[in-house]
């Protein structure tokens, strides 16, 4: 049965996340939870050479050993990516209860939530989900997507936050205001921002 999913951004700053398994499908998760500066927590006899890495600088912290339901207390959220279905249906059913959000690795039933396609371009992030249905989809849109919006984008998102922030401080009418942040944001606001950006560059070396 299709589900509507709630869409939404986690802040995961300071917050408990466990990973169970840690082969190369577990890395990218820990990256990602590294990046949003989650506690991160990993559960694993073995694990990549990247994931000891982390683990010796100290960026996370490696259980050495098979999983068990206690691993998951106090957690935030859990992602599983083990070789090993009763496993995956064991961490699902502790987490459920103990309320802590579940993600099993391309086992969609057994998911409180899935990891979206995701185009990150500075502070822009622009998450596409097909609710599990089709990755492969969400991959392609992804892509297509990072086409569109280039790295200029990020820098553009900079300039918008400063510029908002110069706007709200102003001493203008609210409705005025609303007219100039819109403009801010507008295609041609952009093109002007890459001009002038542009002019800004330094020239590229001739080694002719």
């Amino acid at each position: 049965m299709e589900e509507n999913l709630f869409p939404l951004f986690l802040k995961l700053r300071g917050r408990r996340c466990v990973v169970v398994g840690a082969g190369k499908v577990s890395e990218g998760k820990i990256k990602g939870l590294i990046a949003a500066k989650a506690r991160v927590s990993v559960v694993a006899p073995d694990a990549t050479p990247q994931i000891k890495k982390w683990h010796k600088s100290g960026a996370i912290r490696w259980a050495k050993r098979e999983f068990g339901p206690r691993d998951i207390d106090g957690a935030f959220l859990v992602v599983a990516a083990t070789s090993s279905n009763e496993v995956h249906r064991a961490i699902y059913r502790e987490a459920r209860k103990r309320c802590v959000l579940c993600n099993i690795v391309d086992v969609p039933p057994l998911c409180d939530f899935y990891y979206p396609a995701v185009v990150r371009r500075g502070a822009l992030q622009i998450a596409i989900s097909t609710g599990g249905a089709s990755p492969a989809l969400a991959k392609s849109l992804r892509e297509r997507l990072e086409c569109l919006f280039d790295e200029d984008y990020a820098d553009w998102l900079q300039h918008l936050a400063r510029e908002r922030r110069k706007i709200r401080g102003a001493p203008t009418a609210p409705a005025e205001k609303i007219k100039l942040l819109e403009a801010l944001v507008s295609g041609e606001a952009f093109e002007e921002f890459r001009r002038k950006r542009f002019k800004k560059l330094p020239p590229k070396a001739s080694f002719s």
